[in-house]
């Protein structure tokens, strides 16, 4: 392959994360607005993003380091994506599960849905 073609490939590739990484924080923005956060742009931005669903989903922001230790993320990340789930009137396991396994198909469906969003569904077990 010659350089100017690996060049080309690389911005391709660029150009197109960059792409997946503006429609999924769209999605993002649009389920933080559902969850009446004033902050929504914070969608956009790497790990504020984690910090405000956080507190959408109601867990304490030091949860943020559970993210960042290997196989302990999953965990915390599958309860963050249950307890979203279920703030949208999900409260079947079976969104839970599609939520995690093809977040990237079900995340934008819980943001383009006419899902209401309601704190009181979410269990207050912190």
């Amino acid at each position: 392959m010659s350089g100017a073609a690996a060049a080309r490939l690389g911005m391709g590739s660029m150009i197109f994360g960059l792409l997946i990484y503006l429609f999924y924080g769209y999605c993002m923005y649009k389920i933080f607005q559902k969850a009446g956060r004033e902050d929504a742009w914070a969608a956009f931005v790497p790990i504020y993003h984690i910090i405000v669903l956080l507190d959408i989903v109601k867990k304490p922001i030091w949860w943020f380091i559970l993210f960042l230790i290997p196989f302990v993320n999953l965990y915390a990340s599958w309860v963050v994506n249950d307890r979203l789930a279920k703030a949208f009137g999900k409260d079947t396991p079976v969104y839970t599960i599609l939520l995690f396994f093809f977040g990237f198909i079900f995340v934008p469906v819980l943001g383009f849905s006419n899902d209401k969003y309601d704190s009181s569904r979410i269990p207050n077990d912190q």
